[in-house]
Formats: C-alpha cells, structure tokens, sequence
C-alpha cells in the first residue's frame, strides 16, 4: 500500500493550486491523466499529460481539453504551455517522493479527478513500455474510460480502436487509489502569467518551494489586473458568439 508522506500531501495540494489556477472559468469536473516511463517507449515518448474540465452550466457540455483553452480564450498558447509543463514537473516530483517513502513497485501512470471539493487518484503500474496499445490508443480508451466518449462520438478510427478494446482480453493491472477533500484555500481561476517567476520555481528544492510560490503569487498579483481584462473581453467574446449561432439556429 503507497504511502502518502507529508511531502507527497503537500504537492498534492500543489497540483490542485496549479489545476484551478489554469481554468479560467467555472467547472464542475475534472480529469486528469499523466504516465511517468522510466525510459522512452516504443513511440519514444517519456511521458505524457492532459485533462479535461467540464464547464458548469445548466445544460450538459462537452469536456474542455487543456490543449483547446489558450485559442478558446484568446490566450498566449507558449507562456500556457509553460504552465502545463511545470504540471507535468509536478507529476513527475510526486512519482519521485513515492519511489523515495515506498520500497516496492512504482505506479507507471495516474488519473486524477477533482468533483464536488473531493480530489481523487487512481495510481496504475500497467508496464507501458510493453503495452499492446499505442499512447493515441491509450488515449482514446481512458477518454472511454472516464468521460464517457463512446463509438457513437468519434471517428471511424477511433471506433476501431475501441471495439479492439472491447474484444481484447483483459489484463488484470495492479491498481491503488487515494481520496480525500480539497481544503486550500484562496484559489485562482485566473490566467496572470510570471514566466521568471517560473523559472525560479522549477530550480528550487521541494522544501523551498512553498515560500517561492508566495512569492509567485505577490507577482503574479501585480500583473493579474491586465491579463484579468484579456480573459475578461475574451470571454465576452466568446458569450456573443454562442449567442449570435443560437439566433441562427
């Protein structure tokens, strides 16, 4: 059974900082998948990260994958990316601190989900290196998996791969899995951008780190009035537009 030391809750409530702050608007769920390989696999890939978000609003909407929010609210897609990779760091710094607190095997890849102020994580050791899918395969069943994204909504292609899935034979993977309530506070929804102070982070130690990001934060806080505004008028942008394709419609 993992361990979860102190150092490992901590950047648990790194990683849900970060999240909330990279949603610049109001959502009720979110999923997260993130693999840390030991070495490249046969598409010489070390790793990979995303998620998506489902926006609140009363009727049902499709989830929002991290790659769309820089164009869907007019945002600087290399200094966003920024922030997706220092997640990712994150991911890679929590893998770190198990395989330090924990002697036995290390969980290959994780789904994280954040719904109603509970934080969940699914920890998996499939061996991803001999995996009979490919990382878009992958992708495509764990969309199944935990969106709900069926054969009726995706390509020809994409259809095949499922039904690959549903025909193979299941293999039995070793699985763990942590839950707990989202207790941090002053949360940002936000986008204020501070690349220097990003870089600073990035080469501070873990026991650093909590002092660096209030120092981050005061930063980040001198600039938020002017990126506030971009997301502000991006977002109006974007309500007029539905509204003009609903008068359409």
């Amino acid at each position: 059974m993992l361990n979860h030391t102190k150092r490992i809750k901590e950047i648990y409530e790194e990683i849900q900082r970060k999240l909330f702050y990279m949603i610049p608007e109001k959502w009720e769920k979110l999923y997260l998948y993130s693999s840390v390989l030991d070495k490249p696999d046969q598409e010489g890939k070390k790793g990979e990260l995303f998620f998506y978000y489902i926006p609140k609003g009363i009727f049902k909407k499709k989830p929002v994958n991290v790659y769309e929010i820089p164009s869907k609210f007019n945002l600087d897609e290399n200094q966003y990316f920024r922030l997706v990779q220092l997640l990712y760091a994150q991911i890679k710094e929590l893998r770190q601190e198990f395989q330090k607190s924990n002697n036995t095997e290390i969980w290959t890849n994780l789904t994280l989900s954040i719904q109603n102020l509970r934080f969940h994580i699914d920890f998996d050791y499939t061996d991803l290196n001999h995996s009979v899918f490919s990382s878009y395969e992958r992708h495509v069943i764990w969309r199944y998996e935990y969106l709900g994204i069926g054969e009726t909504q995706v390509s020809k292609q994409d259809k095949e791969i499922l039904r690959r899935y549903f025909l193979g034979a299941k293999t039995l993977s070793r699985k763990e899995h942590y839950d707990a309530g989202i207790y941090i506070r002053d949360i940002q929804n936000v986008i204020a951008y501070s690349t220097s102070g990003n870089n600073r982070e990035e080469e501070q130690e873990p026991e650093q780190k909590s002092e660096q990001e209030s120092e981050q934060k005061q930063d980040n806080d001198n600039k938020e009035i002017k990126y506030k505004n971009q997301i502000l008028a991006s977002q109006e942008r974007l309500k007029k537009q539905k509204d003009k394709e609903k008068k359409e419609e």
